[in-house]
């Protein structure tokens, strides 16, 4: 595909290659070896693309938000670009802004805003009154800032600061009801599904580090496990050959740092405080307020719950209850409820 800038006479081709969608291609060198038909693999560096890249050929690799900034410049001069964000993040950054809060969709910003203002004053906070706890930001790889970090400007050096990073400009934001301890294991099982599997510290080390939340989400998880978990996400940063393994414990060491509360709570109470880890659940039916209305019963798809007899209150059968909480779901959906 050629494109020509008929005031000028300069003009350039464009060839487009699909590559395959694989996350670790997010990494230059993987994405290098994707382009040419290779498997998407990342290689060690040096030598860099800069000297030895496309076909073994020095290529400038940047993302098209990057390249989509070039002919702004250059219309408007760097001084106009630098009059936008901070000392060492300059101009703006697009993100793509979701989860739970009341505007979600593509925001950009001056470098530097707060995560106060994006999150409450362009998001609109969260919905339904509820408290807000985390958000995410840099993608699958970034760590989770808690309400207390809120006015933490946007920048580069303060979301790494942090235990987090810009990454690809994803936000995602977590309110009362969800846990980080899974948050955490959603994240890193996403990381560990997409790891390209060369280097021992990504390929097994995330694969223990998952093993290890899969038992605390479980109440099955140790005091102990905290401390591996820490030093095992700092070893898989230290040690992995690209972006993705060294990114990858952010999720969990993020969460480690600011809500070990939580953790704990799993662990030593074998309870999750946002009622998400459903091994930690348990459903009873409160025999004083049950008016037999049948309502949860119907909703039940493996017949676990029943009535003794005709107007007297319903039970669930705990060998058959599979934890789904349909039950709950569709008595608070009713109009029976104070």
């Amino acid at each position: 595909m050629a494109k020509t800038f008929w005031a000028s006479g300069f003009n350039f081709n464009i060839d487009l290659r699909l590559g395959a969608g694989a996350f670790v291609c997010g990494e230059e060198t993987a994405l290098l070896r994707s382009a040419t038909g290779q498997r998407g693999e990342p290689r060690p560096r040096p030598p860099y693309p800069a000297q030895c890249g496309l076909w073994d050929k020095p290529t400038l690799l940047n993302n098209v938000e990057t390249f989509a900034n070039i002919p702004l410049i250059l219309r408007n001069g760097p001084e106009w670009f630098a009059s936008m964000g901070t000392e060492r993040s300059k101009g703006t950054k697009v993100f793509s802004l979701a989860g739970k809060i009341n505007n979600t969709g593509l925001i950009e910003v001056p470098m530097g805003t707060s995560l106060r203002t994006i999150v409450f004053d362009i998001g609109g906070g969260i919905p339904g009154g509820r408290k807000f706890k985390a958000v995410q930001t840099g993608g699958p790889s970034g760590g989770c800032i808690p309400e207390e970090h809120l006015d933490t400007p946007v920048d580069y050096e303060s979301l790494k600061e942090k235990g987090s990073m810009m990454g690809s400009g994803g936000m995602i934001v977590m309110d009362e009801t969800d846990c980080m301890v899974d948050i955490a294991k959603f994240y890193l099982q996403f990381s560990q599904d997409e790891s390209c599997g060369q280097c021992t510290p990504c390929r097994v080390g995330t694969k223990r580090m998952l093993e290890i939340l899969e038992r605390i989400t479980e109440g099955k998880g140790s005091m102990e496990d905290l401390d591996v978990l820490e030093e095992l996400g700092q070893e898989i940063k230290d040690a992995s050959l690209c972006g993705l393994g060294t990114a990858a414990p952010n999720p969990v060491l993020s969460t480690l740092r600011f809500f070990r509360d939580e953790y704990v709570a799993h662990i030593r109470d074998k309870r999750c405080p946002a009622g998400v880890c459903r091994a930690l659940l348990d459903y009873v039916i409160d025999e004083e307020k049950c008016i037999s209305c049948g309502l949860c019963a119907r909703a039940c798809v493996a017949e676990a719950i029943r009535g003794k007899d005709k107007g007297r209150p319903y039970f669930i059968d705990r060998q058959k209850c599979l934890k789904c909480g349909a039950c709950l779901a569709r008595f608070q959906g009713s109009n029976l409820h104070d």
